[in-house]
């Protein structure tokens, strides 16, 4: 069993930085990527950004410049820098990890609000 916990949201000013932290636990388990998506009220989950094995990054063209995803894999952790956030930023941030013979695993959300 695999599990992902999520921390570091909050209430942030426009303009403001938040970093987003995420620990997969668990035993005896591979990591292919890691990644992270937000939902925002009354619109669909969608990918913000994404870290596989080694350094390879894909982003959401929104945040491309502002956002910055890492990953220390000795920790099985996965951090989401944000700057310059913006009110359209707002939304629950759910990381997600696929897991060599296990598959996709979620965790349940951390808020991000931007607002002044």
């Amino acid at each position: 069993q695999v599990q992902l916990v999520e921390s570091g949201g909050g209430l942030v000013q426009p303009g403001g930085s938040l970093r987003l932290s995420c620990v997969a636990s668990g035993s005896s388990f591979r990591i292919m990527s890691m990644g992270w998506y937000r939902q925002a009220p009354a619109k669909e989950r969608e990918l913000v950004a994404r870290i596989i094995s080694g350094d390879t990054t894909v982003y959401a063209d929104s945040v491309k410049g502002r956002f910055t995803i890492s990953r220390d894999e000795a920790k099985n952790t996965v951090y989401l820098q944000m700057n310059s956030l913006k009110p359209d930023d707002t939304a629950v941030y759910y990381c997600k990890a696929v897991i060599v013979l296990l598959g996709e695993r979620w965790g349940k959300g951390t808020l991000v609000t931007v607002s002044s």
